[in-house]
């Protein structure tokens, strides 16, 4: 069984996407975020990724009335992009959310996330781990942490982190095809599921990703632009 999540990246109230996390690459890719996250649920999807754009570059989120809305679709709603603190946490997890995803804040302050682990339990927590030419970033990608991306996604599962989400972004938003050394590096390294971000071009890379033993895939762009059927993903990926 693989799950997959299709995402929906949340900038000023717009559904967009961005090449490799450039905020000059915005496009807006879908009108009204509801019915997107509807069209998923029609299509056999349980699960939606969400990234607060905003939230992840200025700390700031100022999308929660559309999370709020989405999350009541009927979809298990991750959200990612500026949380940073157990406030934050406490207000995301108030708009009906399954799972917060703690990004950037992972690397600064590790023991956030062990205290998040604490408060909600690892399900309901997972860690971004953000690499370009393999070195962890933080700050909406902007930032350099230095860190080698299997030494962090070693220490998270250390600190007993249990859902790491990868994301190469080289290949984000690129439909290039995932990032599968890397991801192979890692399955090989670390015993948490890996949900795989970036990249995916069709149909065909979600079976690739599958065979590697990759526990979910989120994808976005392909299926935006059509290159991907997500009701057949599903159907191939198992019972979500």
């Amino acid at each position: 069984m693989m799950l997959i999540i299709p995402a929906i990246d949340l900038k000023d109230g717009q559904v967009v996407r961005l090449k490799k996390g450039d905020f000059n690459t915005v496009q807006q890719v879908a009108e009204d975020p509801v019915a997107t996250a509807q069209t998923f649920y029609e299509a056999g999807a349980r699960y939606l990724h969400m990234v607060d754009l905003d939230g992840a570059r200025d700390g700031i989120r100022k999308n929660g009335d559309i999370v709020k809305a989405v999350a009541q679709v009927g979809l298990k709603v991750e959200l990612g992009g500026g949380i940073r603190s157990m406030k934050d946490l406490e207000e995301v997890f108030a708009l009906g959310i399954w799972r917060a995803v703690i990004g950037s804040a992972a690397v600064s302050e590790p023991e956030f996330v062990r205290a998040a682990l604490k408060q909600y339990g690892p399900e309901h927590i997972a860690v971004g781990v953000d690499a370009k030419e393999g070195l962890v970033r933080t700050a909406g990608w902007v930032e350099e942490s230095g860190e080698n991306y299997l030494d962090f996604a070693k220490q998270m599962e250390e600190l007993g982190v249990k859902n790491i989400i990868f994301t190469d972004i080289d290949t984000d938003g690129m439909q290039s095809g995932p990032s599968f050394a890397r991801l192979q590096f890692l399955r090989d390294k670390i015993s948490c599921s890996i949900i795989a971000a970036g990249g995916v071009s069709c149909n065909a890379d979600i079976q690739a990703l599958k065979r590697m033993g990759i526990e979910a895939v989120i994808v976005g762009k392909s299926w935006y632009t059509g290159a991907l059927d997500l009701k057949q993903a599903i159907e191939e990926g198992g019972p979500q």
